[in-house]
């Protein structure tokens, strides 16, 4: 199904499938191709209307029951880390960062693999091969980064690098928009648990952000109900996209995903009230 507005991009409706997070729950999405030489424009201004990017298209879920999926950022000048967020950082010290092009190699397919195959093997990108892994890291109309984290020393997990290696340990995809980064996948070791790198990545991207003189990073989508997204709500100046609007999360706890079908609006009315830059002459 398409829908499109005068003189802009155009809108489509992918069709109901089994939704990822909540169980018995089918999800639908909103997207549009982010293509041509407004891409980056169209990137920053969907992104503060909680779209997010994956490869070149732009997508919001739209899902005719339920609006459980709000998409998550923070407020890089107000966020304090936790105790255990300051002991995460420690125990990472050691860790170097390297930022690169939107390039994808042998070896970070090969952390890919082993990452999807421990925690997400039955996940919809169970089966992405070489070529789909490096269409995913590549094909990007916007500016893009690729952030590698590595070691030149022994960790203390059970399984550490040998003695002067340059071992690849995490890695996030990164899109740098007007007024934030946006994390759009990251995937690590999973032999090293005890390391925390999903929350090193995300902590390690605030301090970029502050560092650029960007206030927001943003985190995908925060779903109240999947254990896969209660990692999101345990930073501190945590925002959601809801009802319209960016607002603090506030207790977690409050937020239903129970909305009834009636109070959802058509797909018709959600793409007029979409804010798009202003065309180029």
């Amino acid at each position: 199904m398409r829908h499109s507005l005068p003189h802009a991009p155009q809108f489509y409706v992918t069709a109901p499938q089994p939704c990822p997070y909540l169980h018995g729950r089918a999800e639908r999405k909103l997207f549009t191709a982010l293509t041509g030489d407004s891409a980056n424009e169209l990137n920053n201004a969907l992104s503060r209307q909680g779209f997010r990017r994956s490869q070149n298209v732009l997508y919001r879920p739209s899902c005719e029951s339920c609006v459980a999926c709000m998409s998550a950022r923070i407020r890089v000048s107000e966020f304090h880390p936790s105790r255990t967020q300051r002991r995460v950082l420690r125990r990472n010290a050691h860790l170097r960062r390297l930022a690169t092009s939107a390039w994808a190699t042998e070896e970070q397919y090969e952390l890919f693999r082993a990452y999807l195959d421990e925690r997400h093997a039955d996940g919809g990108m169970a089966d992405m091969d070489i070529f789909e892994f490096a269409a995913m890291i590549e094909e990007t109309p916007v500016r893009t980064r690729v952030i590698e984290y590595r070691t030149h020393q022994c960790d203390s997990s059970e399984t550490p690098p040998p003695p002067g290696s340059d071992r690849l340990v995490a890695v996030c995809l990164t899109d740098v928009l007007d007024d934030g980064l946006s994390l759009v996948y990251s995937f690590y070791d999973p032999a090293l648990e005890g390391m925390s790198l999903g929350t090193h990545i995300i902590l390690d991207h605030i301090e970029l952000a502050r560092s650029a003189g960007l206030p927001f990073v943003y985190l995908g989508y925060w779903v109240p109900g999947s254990r896969k997204m209660d990692y999101k709500a345990k930073f501190s100046a945590l925002e959601i996209y809801k009802g319209g609007v960016w607002q603090p999360i506030g207790d977690p706890a409050q937020h239903t995903s129970d909305i009834h079908p009636l109070s959802i609006d058509p797909i018709v009315e959600q793409v007029a009230r979409i804010n798009l830059p202003a065309s180029r002459k």
